[in-house]
């Protein structure tokens, strides 16, 4: 049965937990085999009590450095599978977290998402881990989370890594429109796949199909059409709507963490281009150009252009970037092969 609006969607529960029944719990791809165990830590935040997934996987000696992955909003932990094992062979731990509202993790009914809460929450989860200084690693809106955590805790990460990251421009300053969050609930339940695979190809690989992509766009129409997809689109919207009215893009200066910025010279992402007039959306998302505005005002950056990559460069090019972040931590090559194509999501 579809829920009609959010609304109806609190009522719902609320009435189910009047009742000492609990709701039917949301799609957490439980089916989902991700490249390491998944373990999940659970806490409490705003009254409520959740469960974040994470995969630990630990060096095979002392460890060089702790490595944290954060994803983007369309992704999951398991984004990172194909750079994964060359941290680890390099003596690296790499802990890759799913947030709160995606994935593996709990989809909250009543949440009010900040970049601030979500760094609080994912430090919660370090703690727990016993984990000291970090490398933080973050692609598209992990990108923005992962800059928000570095403000946070600037002691806590020794190195930050920002791979296309959203937040490099402030769309509602550029002139897109604002969009209640219920009516971006109502357009996310229309989400299908040919949706999501047009406007990757648009937006994120330069109008040319990756078809590594493929399972990816599957997980993603499915979460939206399977079981929980109410849940789950409405996390969506409240998370699109923190991306669009929090930005971090005036802040910058104050980052302190020596920082890489990576992005693929065909990327051209821009979340919200739709509600701009045409003339504005059209030059919205110029990555190449964006990460070199940024890295004039992080007091310690350097910017990386991939050529021949999107937005994805994780899934376009994990062997690049696994050499990147390497070179990055100062760190020998390990010399066992890598995959050229890692193992999609479910394999």
């Amino acid at each position: 049965m579809r829920i009609g609006s959010p609304l109806r969607l609190l009522l719902l529960c609320a009435a189910c937990a009047c009742a000492a029944a609990e709701p039917a719990p949301p799609a957490n791809l439980e089916g989902e085999q991700y490249p390491y165990p998944v373990q999940t830590f659970g806490f409490k935040s705003q009254s409520q009590s959740f469960g974040m997934a994470y995969m630990d996987v630990p060096a095979p000696g002392h460890p060089e450095h702790t490595v944290v992955l954060l994803h983007g909003a369309e992704f999951c932990g398991s984004l990172w599978r194909g750079i994964i094992p060359a941290l680890h062979r390099a003596s690296a731990r790499v802990i890759a977290v799913d947030q709160l509202g995606t994935c593996k993790s709990s989809k909250p009914v009543n949440y009010q998402y900040s970049f601030q809460q979500l760094a609080s929450n994912t430090s919660q989860l370090l703690a727990s881990l016993n984990v000291g200084p970090i490398v933080l690693v973050g692609h598209s809106f992990g990108g923005m989370l992962a800059m928000r955590y570095a403000l946070m805790f600037p002691s806590q990460v020794q190195r930050l890594v920002l791979i296309d990251p959203l937040g490099l421009e402030d769309w509602k300053a550029e002139g897109a429109g604002y969009l209640p969050i219920d009516q971006r609930y109502a357009l996310l339940l229309q989400t299908r796949a040919a949706d999501i695979r047009r406007y990757d190809t648009e937006n994120y690989l330069g109008g040319h199909w990756n078809p590594v992509l493929d399972p990816w766009v599957q997980m993603l129409a499915g979460m939206y059409q399977g079981t929980g997809s109410e849940r789950f689109a409405w996390n969506q919207a409240l998370i699109e709507d923190m991306m669009f009215t929090q930005p971090v893009l005036y802040e910058l200066n104050r980052l302190r963490a020596p920082t890489l910025i990576v992005v693929g010279a065909r990327d051209r992402a821009a979340p919200f281009r739709r509600t701009a007039p045409k003339d504005i959306g059209e030059r919205m998302g110029d990555y190449p150009l964006l990460a070199r505005r940024a890295a004039e005002h992080i007091p310690s950056a350097r910017t990386v252009v991939l050529e021949d990559v999107g937005h994805l460069p994780p899934l376009e090019a994990p062997q690049r970037v696994a050499e990147l972040l390497l070179q990055n931590l100062e760190l020998a090559a390990p010399e066992s092969p890598r995959p050229a194509n890692p193992a999609p999501p479910g394999h």
